[in-house]
């Protein structure tokens, strides 16, 4: 595997795009491409999570996919976590639309190179968690907009995603805000703080709300979705991955749904792979990467030939060395 971090801004660590590129080899692809799989941690907008960026990159790129991990503009810019208790001023270099467009600069930067990293750029997904999710189905379901074509210039479909992987996303601001008052304090403060981080506001109004919800935004235009969150989320309530699934089946998008009954925020792999704490581990949720895989194959299938080289010269009577006979 090679590793390569690309800064999306000069002068600026916090902003990158790091690939893990599977290297080719002659018993394997020989040459052809592979799919891609852009990875969006979470964090509330605060930060992007560790757990939910290498962890999950190797997790696909042990399925044969190229994973490619963005880390997109956020609050501290760093792994750190900022002090909620106090007020958060604005910081114009991470607000909306910044994270959505370094998205849209990732999908120019991966086509711009997809013939050196053996990438097929006509497959590939974006994929998030949390405001990670959030972020992802923002960008699935805006891809085709001027928010993106017209700021960078260039034709839409360089922005085309192929699917789109949501784990416990958050999809619906305006939900969100009807919803608030019945979360914990706690939850309703960090909600507060993310808004201010992303918004520029603890109270932004409602056509901004309505903006940056992903769920209103579904279209025909937007691409297959793989959903999956659990029922005892307390901080990102499951309504909103059902909210995304109404939205998806009114404007007849494929999707997949898993909901899993237990397990708390933030899972990530739900495994010991990125797991702080033994509360981070769930069996049953851990199965998602599984069910991703089989969901993914109907649609990014690696090239592969229906038998290896050397059962080609079984079934023909040649071995390596022989001549075949009759030559």
């Amino acid at each position: 595997m090679k590793l390569e971090t690309i800064y999306l801004y000069e002068n600026r660590k916090d902003v990158s795009l790091t690939a893990y590129l599977l290297d080719d080899s002659p018993e394997m692809l020989a040459g052809k491409a592979r799919p891609g799989i852009l990875v969006c941690p979470g964090g509330g907008y605060f930060n992007c999570s560790d757990r939910e960026a290498e962890p999950i990159a190797l997790k696909f790129a042990s399925l044969g996919y190229h994973a490619f991990v963005l880390r997109y503009a956020t609050y501290t810019g760093s792994a750190d976590f900022p002090d909620l208790s106090k007020p958060m001023a604005v910081k114009e270099e991470c607000l909306y639309p910044h994270a959505l467009r370094e998205i849209g600069k990732s999908f120019l930067l991966l086509r711009e190179r997809a013939e050196a990293w053996k990438l097929d750029d006509a497959r590939i997904a974006v994929c998030g968690f949390s405001a990670g999710g959030h972020n992802a189905a923002l960008y699935a379901t805006r891809w085709h907009e001027d928010i993106l074509s017209g700021y960078f210039q260039a034709d839409r479909e360089l922005f085309r995603p192929a699917a789109a992987i949501l784990g416990y996303p958050l999809t619906d601001y305006v939900y969100k805000r009807e919803a608030e008052s019945r979360l914990p304090k706690m939850n309703q403060d960090f909600f507060r703080k993310s808004d201010a981080a992303f918004l520029g506001s603890e109270t932004p109004d409602d056509a901004l709300l309505e903006e940056v919800s992903p769920a209103r935004h579904v279209s025909e235009l937007t691409p297959p979705v793989f959903l999956w969150a659990t029922a005892a989320d307390e901080l990102v309530p499951v309504q909103h991955s059902l909210l995304m699934a109404r939205a998806l089946a009114d404007q007849k998008v494929p999707f997949e749904m898993h909901i899993f009954e237990e397990g708390m925020h933030g899972l990530s792999l739900a495994s010991q792979a990125c797991a702080a704490a033994r509360s981070q581990i769930n069996a049953d949720a851990a199965q998602w990467p599984d069910l991703a895989a089989r969901w993914l194959a109907k649609r990014f299938a690696l090239p592969l030939e229906e038998k290896t080289a050397y059962e080609k010269m079984l079934e023909q009577g040649i071995f390596p060395g022989m001549t075949p006979a009759g030559a």
